[in-house]
C-alpha cells in the first residue's frame, strides 16, 4: 500500500550575524525559527560565529544553544545551524548541527573544505537526515560545486538537497546554477540557506538570495540579498499539486547570511 507523507514546510533563513558574538546570534536564530512556521529551518554556512575562521569550536551541548532549543521545543521545529566543531584525534570541522527540542548534534560535516580553511578537516562523507519521511540531503557550501557529493547523497535515499552556503554578492548567481544541476541530475528539491549581511574572509556584501526550487526547477520561495529575511515553501510527494510558496520577513535586526566569494576561489 501506497503511503504518502505528510507535506513539509521549510524555510530557509538568512539573519544578521555578528561576528564570534554566539549568544547574540543564537538568539537570532531562535527567534528566526519562532518567525518561520516551519517543520525545518536550514542557515547558512558557520551561522552561529559568522564566516570567522578562527572562532572558537562549539559542542553539542554548549549552553548558548539553549535559545535555538527552547524556539525548536515551542514550535516542533528542527533547525539546521552552521558551527566550527571538535571532531576525533584533535580535528576540527566546518559542521551542520540538527538543533530540535530535545538538544543539538553534529548532522554533517563539510566534506570539500577550501585550502583556505586549513584549520578544518574534511568530514567523513555524505550524510542524509530523516524528517518525517523526508530525506534531507546535507551539504554546505563548496560542497555544492561538486556532482560527485551531491550524487553520493543521493545514493543515500535523497528526497532534499539542503545547502548551507556563504557567496560574495558578485557570485550571487551561483546558488542558483547549482541548485539548477542538482535539480536537473537527481530530480529533488533544493532548499539553500544563502548568508547575507557581511561577514569574515573578505565577505564584506554577502549575497543572500535564500531559495527553494521545486524539482521542476521552479522557484518556490526566495528572498533578496538584505539580512534578516526568511522564505519558506510546502513540499508535496510529487504527483500532488505544490503549494504556494510563501515569504516571511524576519523581525528587524534579527538574520544574517553566509557567501562565498569567486575571488577567493571557494567556489
Amino acid at each position: 500500500m501506497l503511503v504518502h507523507r505528510q507535506p513539509l514546510v521549510i524555510a530557509v533563513a538568512q539573519p544578521p550575524i555578528i561576528a564570534y558574538d554566539v549568544v547574540a546570534n543564537a538568539a537570532e536564530h531562535a527567534e528566526a525559527v519562532r518567525a518561520a512556521h516551519a517543520r525545518v529551518v536550514v542557515f547558512p554556512e558557520l551561522s552561529l560565529t559568522g564566516y570567522e575562521l578562527d572562532a572558537p569550536a562549539i559542542t553539542e551541548d554548549d549552553p548558548r544553544l539553549a535559545p535555538i532549543v527552547k524556539a525548536c521545543a515551542e514550535t516542533g521545529a528542527t533547525a539546521l545551524v552552521g558551527a566550527p566543531v571538535q571532531g576525533e584525534a584533535g580535528r576540527e570541522h566546518i559542521a551542520m548541527l540538527a538543533v530540535d527540542g530535545n538538544g543539538a548534534r553534529v548532522a554533517y560535516r563539510k566534506v570539500h573544505v577550501h585550502e583556505s580553511e586549513e584549520r578544518f578537516s574534511p568530514g567523513d562523507g555524505p550524510a542524509v537526515l530523516d524528517v518525517d519521511g523526508w530525506r534531507l540531503g546535507l551539504a554546505i557550501c563548496r560542497d555544492t560545486r561538486f556532482a560527485e557529493h551531491d550524487a553520493a547523497t543521493a545514493a543515500l535515499g535523497m528526497d532534499v538537497y539542503v545547502a548551507s552556503v556563504l557567496d560574495h554578492a558578485r557570485d550571487a548567481h551561483v546558488p542558483a546554477e547549482r541548485a539548477q544541476r542538482v535539480i536537473a541530475d537527481r530530480g529533488v528539491w533544493v532548499a539553500t540557506a544563502s548568508f547575507a549581511g557581511s561577514t569574515g574572509g573578505g565577505f564584506d556584501q554577502a549575497a543572500g538570495g535564500s531559495a527553494v526550487w521545486a524539482p521542476d526547477g521552479g522557484v518556490l520561495a526566495q528572498a533578496g540579498p538584505e539580512a534578516g529575511k526568511i522564505v519558506r515553501a510546502t513540499l508535496r510527494d510529487l504527483g500532488g499539486a505544490p503549494a504556494p510558496a510563501t515569504s516571511t520577513a524576519a523581525p528587524a535586526g534579527q538574520i544574517t547570511a553566509a557567501t562565498e566569494d569567486q575571488s577567493t576561489g571557494r567556489t
